[in-house]
């Protein structure tokens, strides 16, 4: 069986992986993706940043969005005992760059911004130096850190709903208060050891990737059945009411929007 051959096998794999990942299957056997068919790290890192950036517009539009249109709350403080509330975006991001830290797999990912609401998310060093470039062409930007001996990339963060400007806008904390709709806000930079990777590496980070995201989820829905007054958890969106969507309904709404796109990144490799 020639390369090519091989590789369209290793991409069904991904097809499945991503299509049954709402109910976290064991790993599927992935012996058809070659020890010489590889990824560079840059690769690797847009495809995750896409991910990425579909699933936080998923969370920030149709849960902290439509939520808040019925009642449903969002908080920095989401985790104290007095608050009842959800994470706001940038801490669901949070949760899932948390998740990332006790996997195996030593993919990193971290927020930042120039006008951070938390001081701890202040860029610094060489992400401050490509963040002011980001900042006149908008475009990601890829680097080796000496120091850590790991292959980052930045991607803009923009202000993809009212929600995010609202909130940054109007926070106490805020060094900014005329942030627009579609601004670049910060920037996600994402890390990884390596230069390049197999398909099967690729593909055990991604999944590692997806279920960072699944547990995100499944912690605001632990929080949200502590409230005093609960919404409703099953298929439905705070869109058709005071309602949350399982962890099963979110996650495969999140396939539907990333897998189209993972596919043909990886289908468009040579």
């Amino acid at each position: 069986m020639n390369s090519r051959l091989f590789q369209v096998f290793a991409l069904l794999s991904l097809v499945l992986v991503v299509y049954l990942w709402v109910s976290a299957p064991p790993p599927l056997p992935l012996a058809e993706a070659r020890a010489d068919e590889e990824l560079t790290v840059r690769q690797l890192l847009e495809v995750c940043a896409a991910e990425n950036a579909a699933v936080r517009a998923l969370y920030t539009k149709e849960i902290v969005g439509a939520g808040k249109a019925v009642g449903l709350a969002f908080d920095e403080r989401w985790r104290d005992d007095d608050v009842e509330a959800g994470p706001l975006p940038a801490l669901f991001l949070r949760e899932t760059a948390r998740s990332l830290e006790k996997s195996p797999i030593r993919l990193g990912l971290f927020l930042g911004s120039d006008h951070p609401i938390s001081k701890a998310n202040l860029f610094t060093g060489l992400q401050a130096e490509s963040f002011a470039q980001m900042r006149l062409d908008a475009a990601p930007k890829h680097f080796f850190v000496e120091d850590t001996g790991l292959y980052s990339a930045m991607f803009p963060d923009l202000a993809v709903a009212d929600a995010c400007v609202d909130c940054h806008n109007e926070h106490p904390e805020t060094t900014k208060r005329d942030w627009k709709l579609n601004d670049v806000m910060g920037a996600t930079t994402w890390t990884y050891p390596k230069g390049s990777v197999s398909l099967a590496e690729a593909l055990d980070v991604l999944e590692a990737l997806r279920n960072s995201f699944r547990e995100a989820y499944d912690r605001y829905l632990d929080e949200a059945e502590t409230f005093s007054s609960p919404p409703s958890i099953g298929e439905s969106w705070p869109s058709q009411g005071y309602y949350l969507p399982n962890t099963e309904t979110f996650m495969r709404e999140a396939a539907a929007r990333t897998s189209p796109a993972t596919l043909n990144s990886l289908l468009s490799l040579r």
